[in-house]
């Protein structure tokens, strides 16, 4: 640690960040504050070396992934939100519903994780959606299910008239083993409410992913930034999750999600610069001190500027996805899937030793 804090104090530009070293150093808590500051600091360099340091002191030069595939059963969606590309209204072009089919004739005996995923169809019952879970599980009974959103939740208690633990004990029967983060988009309600005004709010989501811990659910948490949210949204943000965590422990990782605006209705919304998305990540690795992982998700950096962001405490590669569909449509420019191999060289390439996951952090097998 030393030698760090002897570059840190070499490099550093902005002496404001000599704060947060101390604080790391003795294990204290970031304050609303601190977040601030690193966002609006322009010593990116200093923020990488200390997020890094952070993230070598929990997981050393381990970087992981996982060999998963994602899923998206439909793109037929009850809502309209301006932030996304995917999902279409009934009836409209380009529209599509898989079969139990083609979702079984996706799937190979190598995958430890299915990520699904869809619209809100208006005509699909609740049993649709748990019906698509058991069809994956007979297929691959030993493979980790990591389904719905906490927005599609929601509608399942709607349209189900059950309440939604109600709902997330049917899910967790029918094989459901944790949730994905998506639909937490941003918090703070006046920008929520102009990029997703429809969606589920920010509380009610909070509220689904703490019951679902609650009944042994575990999840992931998610950010979507780089369109209309300021800093302290995204202070907020984290400070929302991190009070969650505190109270259920139940997140497994942490992924900051950016905007790709090509395709949607916000196409025209400022770019911020690419430095942006490291501070976000190594913010999130400094302030959410009580989430095991954060992940550099490469389908919205790109391949390259997540490799970049494994130095800013990112921890996590996420996984080969073989085939994502909503990012993409949206005008991602990232490939639509990888390869195991991919992920291993990636890694290494950029100083860390590959390790490959199940979908609840088990080692598999160490690429040394």
């Amino acid at each position: 640690m030393e030698g760090v804090l002897e570059v840190i104090d070499k490099v550093c530009q902005d002496k404001n960040l000599l704060n947060i070293v101390d604080k790391v150093l003795v294990g204290k808590r970031l304050s609303f504050e601190d977040g601030l500051g690193i966002l609006k600091s322009e010593d990116l360099n200093t923020i990488g070396l200390i997020a890094n340091y952070v993230k070598r002191k929990r997981e050393g030069d381990r970087v992981y992934f996982v060999v998963n595939r994602h899923i998206n059963p439909t793109n037929i969606c009850a809502i309209s939100c301006k932030f996304c590309a995917f999902g279409k209204a009934k009836g409209s072009a380009g529209t599509y519903e898989m079969s139990f089919d083609e979702i079984v004739a996706s799937l190979n005996e190598e995958l430890r994780e299915v990520h699904v995923v869809g619209g809100l169809h208006p005509d699909w019952p609740f049993e649709h959606y748990l019906d698509i879970v058991r069809v994956i599980k007979e297929a691959l009974p030993n493979t980790h299910v990591k389904a719905y959103t906490a927005v599609e939740i929601d509608w399942f208690s709607e349209i189900s008239g059950l309440s939604v633990e109600e709902v997330l004990i049917r899910m967790k029967e029918a094989g459901v083993d944790a949730l994905p983060g998506g639909g937490a988009e941003i918090f703070a309600e006046e920008v929520r409410k102009k990029i997703c005004a429809p969606k589920t709010s920010s509380q009610r989501w909070l509220d689904i992913h703490r019951t679902a811990h609650s009944l042994g659910i575990p999840s992931n948490a998610t950010i979507l930034y780089g369109h209309l949210e300021r800093y302290e949204d995204v202070v907020d943000h984290l400070e929302r999750l991190r009070n969650l965590q505190d109270e259920t422990q139940g997140f497994l990782a942490f992924i900051p999600v950016l905007f790709q605006p090509e395709n949607t209705r916000l196409k025209n919304v400022k770019p911020f610069p690419g430095s942006y998305d490291l501070k976000v990540h190594a913010l999130a690795r400094l302030y959410l001190d009580n989430f095991p992982h954060i992940k550099a998700y490469w389908i919205t950096l790109g391949e390259k500027v997540a490799q970049v962001a494994l130095h800013f405490g990112a921890d996590d590669a996420d996984g080969t996805i073989i085939r994502e569909k909503i990012i993409h449509d949206a005008g991602a420019p990232s490939e639509v899937g990888h390869t195991r191999e991919f992920f291993v060289s990636m890694i290494k390439s950029a100083g860390y030793t590959p390790v490959e996951r199940d979908a609840l952090y088990n080692v598999v097998r160490v690429y040394s």
